[in-house]
């Protein structure tokens, strides 16, 4: 999540640069292959997530659900809504990668036209979905560290200290 946030920090730095007041680039064929990389750069940081995402979601629920009621940030919920409905479109564009990679004439491999323009094609629809993931997944630790500081419902309720003896000793 790290790496998309530095991924889109560069990004609004050359978006910066390379664009008028109204946000128009200077020059669209440069602006739109560095947005291409950016896609395929935010792509790949995901990819070590992508596997584990949907256990990560279950865990942060259950964690959330077992919090005491002051603890909990309300915009949590709302952020895993996010979180989930980006992982759900980002496995069906996958999906639809797999079928266009597996439709491409077998001349098509990495570095052709044809395979390259399919794979940005699906890195640029994918983008937004990413984005979600780097914008909101600091959720996911966020609702871990509350967990691991909250008192565990399965620990037995700390002893009380022994009140201390309030008489003074006696003086020889």
């Amino acid at each position: 999540m790290s790496d998309s946030k530095k991924i889109l920090d560069a990004w609004d730095a050359y978006s910066d640069e390379h664009t008028d007041l109204d946000g128009w680039p200077y020059d669209d064929h440069a602006y739109g292959l560095r947005a291409s990389q950016r896609d395929a750069d935010t792509a790949e940081a995901f990819e070590s997530l992508r596997y584990g995402a949907r256990h990560l979601l279950a865990t942060a629920e259950t964690q959330l659900g077992r919090l005491p009621e002051g603890t909990v940030q309300s915009r949590w919920v709302y952020q895993l809504g996010v979180l989930h409905t980006a992982l759900d479109r980002l496995e069906q564009l996958h999906e639809q990668w797999l079928e266009t990679r597996d439709s491409l004439p077998a001349t098509a491999k990495p570095g052709t036209t044809s395979f390259d323009d399919a794979l940005a094609e699906y890195h640029a629809e994918s983008w937004s979905y990413l984005d979600d993931w780097a914008t909101h997944g600091k959720t996911l630790r966020e609702i871990n560290a509350a967990a691991r500081k909250a008192p565990s419902p399965l620990a037995p309720a700390p002893a009380p200290a022994p009140a201390a003896d309030r008489r003074t000793p006696a003086r020889k």
